[in-house]
């Protein structure tokens, strides 16, 4: 058999594992396009398959087994971002706008834990002139919600529907959780402020409360325990 002859049985047989491959791995294509869609509703499911294939073929001929991956595990993950990045192109809501509301909702907190109290939207809206207009575009534009939560092991978190009586729901839960936190000692609401919504540790907050880490501790249990009570008692 001639040199060009071998060559090229090697690449039929290289080109015939590589579509074996993609055909085993449809099937899952197909379970997290549905999952998607089952999250976002007005997406449509050919759409999503067809944006999954191409992460799936993507998947396949990046494959490096050397790095110890297993090639489902990498196509997994390869297949969610293209059905993803698919979906948020359907989103009419620029990113500028969502990225101008989490630059605002991170401040938010920062500011929360430095004055000890949340500030109002309002305020925050003063403080950013762009805010206001991103919000009132984000509502007007929303009829996409990439908010759902995805299955756990996907490991992407989504934070929010976009069903009106959810959303009311959970804005009442809100309300009520930051009406309990205002009703905190000082000390308490600025650990759970500094923890909870800062993302800060407990230990940096023994410097400024000039108190031990045990002493933090015991004021960041003591207020779980006071929310606890505080919000029982409200839905009793």
């Amino acid at each position: 058999m001639s040199e060009n002859a071998t060559g090229d049985a090697g690449k039929e047989r290289t080109c015939a594992a590589r579509e074996e491959r993609i055909r085993a791995l449809l099937p899952l294509v197909r379970h997290i396009a549905r999952r998607v869609h089952r999250m976002v509703p007005m997406s449509d499911i050919e759409d999503l398959i067809g944006e999954g294939c191409i992460g799936l073929v993507r998947a396949v001929d990046a494959f490096d087994p050397v790095r110890g991956i297993p090639l489902e595990q990498y196509a997994r993950r390869l297949i969610l971002g293209t059905v993803l990045n698919g979906v948020r192109r359907m989103d009419p809501v620029t990113e500028r706008m969502r990225r101008t509301l989490r630059f605002a909702n991170k401040a938010r907190y920062a500011l929360a834990q430095e004055l000890g109290t949340l500030p109002s939207l309002s305020a925050m809206e003063q403080r950013s002139p762009g805010l206001s207009h991103a919000r009132t575009e984000a509502h007007r534009r929303a009829s996409l919600s990439l908010d759902y939560p995805l299955p756990s092991r996907e490991k992407l978190e989504i934070d929010r529907s976009d069903d009106p009586q959810n959303l009311i729901g959970t804005r009442l839960e809100r309300e009520r959780m930051y009406g309990a936190i205002a009703e905190l000692p000082a000390r308490e609401r600025r650990i759970v402020l500094a923890h909870y919504f800062a993302e800060r540790k407990l230990r940096d907050m023994v410097a400024p409360l000039q108190i031990s880490p045990q002493r933090v501790s015991q004021l960041h249990l003591k207020a779980l325990r006071h929310l606890r009570e505080t919000l029982a008692s409200e839905a009793a």
